[in-house]
């Protein structure tokens, strides 16, 4: 955090320092959410083969990243995940799974053998909110039925977390509330995801309506208020802090406007079709299908992406934003106070 602090003031001392890789294993989806591209027209078809993702995990392993998140698309439908999962658990890397759930209940069993442990949910609302978002008839059943299931089975010995998307359609406290519900009912903290605007799997619906507008501010702030309140309640069934929550208004109205710096330089993304950036959106390092991870870190180009990143030469995301508020000075002071609360701009 100290460096990270100090970055503004010294550039020179923001270098690469890779602790996770997030790997989009495939492509291929059994959604069609209304926000995302995947299992359509981005990268279709393609699909990391076994053998590249061993390669990156012993590249990991040398290199001492310890973090593999895979994802997707939706990861349960690659052919090897278990054999992925059992290799990186070998190995010792610490993994976990971004998925959708559509085919937990089917594939868990096989995956916690392998030594699966935590898995993050896709939630996108309740009921037919949800069915509505992903564009599939009753699928929040097939979730809370896979969900179900793990806890019974496994209880505690995994860890579940709900990945809630914050958009236009999720923002109001009755969706907060069911959410909440869900949350409690199967012991699945909720992380608070804000709805993107320049990830280029995603999208923001047809006439923008899943995106934020500046008079949705008021909406905003009283959904954020609940979960403050919930935090306080229950603080660990909220996952981001009261500061990163704070923040949220106004990363959601502000945007790009956010001129808060980035910490992925210690990120390395991988896209189904073998690319690599330092970040899931721009900052290209090359291609697994032409050479090694290991040829393309800490390289000259991973060290001007990692710089160019943190001094926000990029399209500005709002990727990471409770970690980025919090290791921030101002945004620090701003939001961990009560007198300088999310409404203040």
């Amino acid at each position: 955090m100290a460096r990270h602090s100090l970055g503004s003031l010294l550039p020179v001392i923001i270098q690469p320092d890779p602790r996770e890789i997030d790997i989009a294993l495939t492509a291929n989806c059994n959604l069609r959410c209304k926000g995302c591209r995947y299992g359509r027209d981005f990268m279709p078809g393609a699909q990391l083969p076994w053998e590249i993702v061993r390669d990156i995990f012993d590249d990991a392993k040398e290199f001492g990243i310890p973090n593999i998140r895979l994802y997707g698309g939706e990861p349960l439908l690659h052919k090897y995940l278990v054999r992925i999962v059992k290799y990186g658990s070998d190995l010792g890397l610490n993994l976990w799974m971004t998925t959708n759930g559509m085919l937990l209940r089917e594939r868990i069993d096989d995956l916690y053998q392998a030594g699966l442990r935590t898995i993050d949910i896709g939630f996108y609302g309740t009921g037919d909110a949800y069915d509505a978002y992903v564009q599939r008839p009753n699928r929040f059943a097939s979730l809370e039925a896979g969900v179900a299931y793990t806890r019974q089975r496994y209880g505690t010995a995994i860890n579940l977390f709900l990945a809630w998307v914050l958009m236009r359609p999720t923002c109001t406290v009755d969706s907060l509330r069911k959410t909440w519900e869900f949350a409690e009912k199967y012991n699945t903290p909720i992380s608070v995801n804000l709805i993107h605007y320049s990830l280029p799997y995603f999208t923001e619906g047809v006439d923008r309506e899943l995106q934020f507008r500046p008079e949705d501010r008021p909406a905003i702030e009283e959904v954020v208020d609940h979960l403050i309140s919930l935090k306080e309640a229950r603080p660990q069934l909220i996952a981001p802090s009261v500061m990163a929550l704070r923040s949220v208004p106004d990363w959601l109205i502000k945007g790009p406007d956010m001129a808060v710096p980035c910490d992925k330089y210690r990120l390395i993304w991988v896209g189904a079709d073998g690319t690599v950036q330092l970040c899931y959106v721009t900052f290209r390092l090359g291609n697994l299908h032409e050479k090694r991870l290991r040829e393309m870190l800490f390289t000259p180009a991973h060290y001007q992406a990692a710089g160019d990143a943190f001094a926000l030469r990029c399209p500005r995301c709002h990727c990471g934003y409770p970690a980025r508020t919090e290791m921030h000075v101002p945004s620090r002071w701003k939001y961990s106070h009560d007198a300088f609360t999310s409404r203040v701009s």
